[in-house]
């Protein structure tokens, strides 16, 4: 089964735009994730990071130190690209190689694996990211999109 193609991707992103991302925003987004993961039984660890300032951390049962790990790493995707971290995992595959062959970054301190989605604000670009690690990374991606959709539909 192949993921989203690039441009669907691409076009996640433009859609999923912020007026404003406070405090509160941080607290009602991860409340969010936390309760749609509890539904489904997800065994995931949620972070929420704005300007390098974690607003927002929950580990569900299930996930394990190692989420935290990949949390840190995928995020540091996002910062460093300004976009998700399974676009850009994808851009590479893309181009027949990976994030890890091509990028020349220290696989132990970045992971293009999709669990990381930009947090853009209008006016002021990528603010933050909203992480979610414990599932296949698929699963991980499309989770952190649909509770934004749910976010921003509010």
């Amino acid at each position: 089964m192949s993921g989203p193609t690039i441009e669907e991707l691409e076009e996640q992103e433009r859609r999923l735009v912020l007026p404003h991302f406070t405090f509160e925003d941080a607290w009602a987004l991860g409340s969010l994730v936390v309760e749609m993961a509890r539904l489904r039984g997800a065994p995931v660890a949620i972070d929420i990071t704005r300007n390098g300032q974690q607003l927002f951390h929950a580990a569900l049962p299930g996930s394990t130190p190692d989420n935290d790990a990949w949390i840190t790493r995928k995020r540091r995707v996002v910062e460093r690209y300004g976009c998700s971290s399974y676009l850009v995992g994808t851009r590479f595959r893309a181009k027949s190689t990976t994030f890890e062959a091509s990028s020349r970054l220290d696989p132990n301190a970045y992971a293009a694996h999709g669990g990381a989605f930009p947090l853009a604000v209008e006016g002021a670009g990528v603010i933050g990211a909203l992480t979610i690690s414990g599932l296949p990374q698929a699963e991980d991606h499309a989770l952190a999109v649909e509770a934004l959709t749910r976010f921003t539909s509010t």
